[in-house]
């Protein structure tokens, strides 16, 4: 219908309309029709369906807080919601539709798991710019060249490109990138390669990709603690909505919407016990899924703890206050990393074998240093242990490996040190020390680094991190059975 058939009445209400819409981003998503579910099965259909749902509050305080970053200079967001709060249509086809309108020129790059998930928000983003009142309230539509749903442009010079996060992008430069679903399921958060995959297409692919200043938005359910999100997020994050110093540098706004509220300072005000959107979601939707700890404390609550391990059984081990007078033979095993500040850490933990044939773990050195201050880090400890402590190093393959140990001997000249390949997988190595554990033969003396190893060992090898389990393997196997070890001198 022509604005000359348009009653006068009806004439001011679409003027109000477009008004508001350019002055807020929540009344521009209720000025415009949001696309939904495709009206047919055909992956390149141009056609969607209306969402099914209004705007409930969750939607709006996403809007709000995506208004916020994006005008803010090296603005970063975090988004956690359950699978189903339309977080994705509101942060991944809504707003970039909003962003590339509102001024010229401006360019954005959407990345998620998959390059047929990223066209498939292509398309739907694009399908609010191909609408009447998008050209009317912004004055710009797409241009004529504008054919794939995964990059086109906008007549006032604004640009559009989707890429699945794996897929490498190069050329191309950006004021913002929205990263939704970096993880596809469980299968690929559960695979280390993948979630390191991931990690390094963000740093090295994506954020290279930002202009000076730009910023980043994280939609994501949390599959994993070392998903993207957790390997950015700080170590004691637990849950919070606010903003939080984190990992990279950064200060990151972080918006997370359980499915039942379990914090404090829920960001949509509710109690705890609570469930998220009411209105939409009945209780009988959330209880399906309350049933599984881990994908309920995962997909649904934001906190994802490691599958609880099979192998170890920490609770059979005894903790004492003070050492054994003599008669104990020790070694401390090495589990080598040096990345400062990041990634895997240097372990070592010392053993002993009592007279009885009980085990003991007298102490745990575990920190993230880069080469010269772990090898500083060694030397001390062995100066600290004493000469009657065996130090057992790992030999990475190839000449690397060997030159490497041959420094470290040398570095530890006057101490007892052997040194052997890591052998069959983590898992394999672990097994004996893990029966010994289990068979309440372990002893472990009470200190802060407690609680740290128990953990990993609950979680072994489901876990972040395995490097106390490495290096307890080590000592263990260099204390029982030393005939396998290889003597540097």
């Amino acid at each position: 219908m022509r604005n000359s058939q348009l009653s006068p009445q009806e004439a001011a209400r679409e003027l109000l309309i477009r008004r508001r819409a350019r002055e807020s981003l929540q009344d521009y998503a209720n000025a415009i029709e949001i696309p939904g579910a495709p009206v047919s099965e055909d992956p390149d259909t141009e056609f969607f369906k209306p969402i099914e749902t209004t705007m409930a509050l969750h939607h709006r305080i996403l809007l709000q807080k995506l208004e916020e970053v994006s005008g803010k200079p090296h603005g970063r967001l975090m988004v956690f919601m359950p699978p189903g709060s339309a977080k994705s249509s509101y942060a991944s086809v809504v707003f970039p539709s909003e962003y590339l309108g509102s001024e010229s020129d401006r360019r954005v790059i959407l990345a998620s798991y998959g390059d047929d998930l990223a066209r498939k928000m292509g398309r739907r983003t694009r399908s609010i710019i191909k609408q009447k009142r998008y050209k009317q309230i912004w004055n710009a539509e797409l241009t004529a060249e504008s054919s794939a749903a995964q990059e086109f442009a906008l007549t006032n010079g604004s640009e559009y490109m989707a890429c699945g996060i794996l897929s490498g992008i190069t050329g191309n430069r950006a004021h913002g990138l929205i990263i939704d679903d970096p993880i596809k399921g469980r299968e690929q958060a559960n695979s280390e390669t993948i979630r390191q995959k991931t990690y390094d297409a963000y740093k090295d692919d994506l954020l290279t990709r930002l202009i000076p200043g730009g910023w980043v938005v994280l939609i994501q359910t949390r599959w994993h603690e070392d998903d993207l999100a957790g390997r950015i997020l700080p170590d004691n994050w637990s849950g919070e909505s606010g903003k939080f110093l984190c990992k990279d540098g950064f200060e990151w706004e972080v918006l997370c919407i359980q499915a039942r509220c379990e914090v404090e300072n829920d960001p949509l005000g509710r109690k705890q016990g609570e469930y998220l959107w009411p209105e939409w979601f009945d209780r009988k939707h959330w209880s399906q899924f309350e049933s599984s700890p881990t994908t309920w404390n995962a997909l649904f609550q934001q906190r994802p703890s490691p599958l609880e391990g099979t192998l170890f059984k920490p609770d059979k081990i005894a903790i004492i206050d003070a050492l054994p007078i003599s008669g104990i033979k020790w070694a401390r095993g090495w589990d080598l990393a040096a990345t400062k500040d990041d990634g895997d850490w240097t372990a070592g933990p010392r053993m002993g074998l009592l007279p009885d044939g009980r085990v003991l773990i007298s102490d745990m050195v575990r920190v993230q240093y880069g080469p010269d201050e772990r090898d500083e880090a060694l030397l001390n400890t062995a100066k600290r242990d004493g000469y009657e402590t065996k130090i057992s190093l790992p030999q990475d393959p190839g000449q690397a490996g060997k030159t490497q140990v041959a420094y470290l001997s040398k570095m530890l000249i006057g101490f007892t040190v052997v040194s052997s390949p890591e052998s069959g997988d983590k898992l394999t190595r672990a097994e004996p020390f893990a029966s010994q554990v289990n068979a309440g033969n372990v002893l472990m003396l009470r200190a802060g680094w407690n609680d740290a190893l128990v953990d990993e060992m609950r979680t072994f090898p489901n876990g972040r991190y395995d490097d106390q389990i490495d290096g307890l393997s080590r000592a263990f196997t260099e204390l029982v059975l030393p005939q396998k070890t290889q003597w540097v001198i």
